[in-house]
């Protein structure tokens, strides 16, 4: 072996505990697809398939969606594969367009929104995992990637506003007042 390179630890063995994980969004039942702020996100790897290292979740943004501002201790990557979108970012607005990837640092104010006419897609990664929890425990189940999640009444939107505002410190997660 090089002695350059001997400083350097051994790779550890392969964890056999762990399995190899695919998630067929067209075919796959088992995925949960969560209705959140109008938009629905198909989570289709868990942080506890990673060993909490990161999770995926599929995004559909319809016209006029996307969440308010936000901020979290966690790093954020968006892959736009369909349509575009309005992101702001330390207040700064920009359009990213499909084949766009943007990665959001951790604890950086943001938000994206769908100005457009049309549905957005994008993949979300976040780093460590944690946020594919925070969505499983405050949207609302829905049928497929592309379902739109219930209308909230009144009642029922300050109901969920308050769940949000409770668990949000939980998953590491700041909602910012609108700029």
């Amino acid at each position: 072996m090089d002695e350059s390179l001997s400083h350097y630890p051994p790779l550890p063995a392969d964890d056999l505990s762990r399995n190899l994980s695919i998630a067929q969004i067209g075919q796959d039942a088992s995925l949960p697809h969560i209705g959140l702020v109008g938009d629905t996100y198909t989570i289709t790897v868990t942080g506890a398939e990673t060993a909490g290292r990161f999770c995926v979740v599929d995004m559909h943004i319809p016209p006029g969606g996307g969440p308010p501002p936000h901020r979290h201790d966690f790093e954020e990557t968006f892959i736009l594969l369909e349509g575009q979108m309005e992101a702001t970012f330390r207040g700064k607005t920009m359009i990213v367009k499909a084949g766009d990837t943007i990665n959001i640092p951790a604890n950086a104010p943001h938000r994206f929104h769908n100005v457009s006419s049309s549905a957005t897609r994008l993949l979300c990664i976040c780093s460590p995992a944690g946020q594919d929890e925070f969505f499983k425990e405050v949207g609302t189940p829905v049928a497929t990637r592309t379902t739109s999640p219930p209308k909230l009444n009144e009642e029922e939107q300050a109901a969920f506003i308050k769940k949000v505002m409770a668990l949000a410190p939980k998953y590491r997660t700041e909602l910012l007042k609108e700029a």
